[in-house]
C-alpha cells in the first residue's frame, strides 16, 4: 500500500506521522490527527495547528500510538 493510499483509507482522527517533501526538497513531518482530506490533500492537526499536505508530495505515511501522559512537576 503507497502512503497515500494510507492516508485515503484510515478514519479521519487517526494519529499518523506525514512526511513529505518542501518546495526546496528537503523532506519535513506532520504529526498529529488526520483531520481533513479530498483528492489531492490531507490535512494533520499538529501542535502548532493545521498543516495541509499535498498528496503528491508524501513520501511516507504511519498511524502513531498516542502522546505519552504529560510529566508530573515536582
Amino acid at each position: 500500500m503507497t502512503p497515500d493510499e494510507f492516508l485515503r483509507s484510515i478514519p479521519i482522527g487517526t494519529r499518523v506521522v506525514v512526511r513529505y517533501r518542501l518546495d526546496d526538497g528537503r523532506a519535513t513531518d506532520a504529526l498529529g490527527h488526520l483531520r481533513a482530506r479530498d483528492a489531492e490533500h490531507v490535512v494533520v492537526e499538529t501542535k502548532r495547528g493545521p498543516d495541509s499536505v499535498a498528496l503528491s508530495t508524501v513520501i511516507a505515511a504511519k498511524e502513531v500510538p498516542p502522546p505519552p501522559p504529560p510529566r508530573v512537576a515536582r
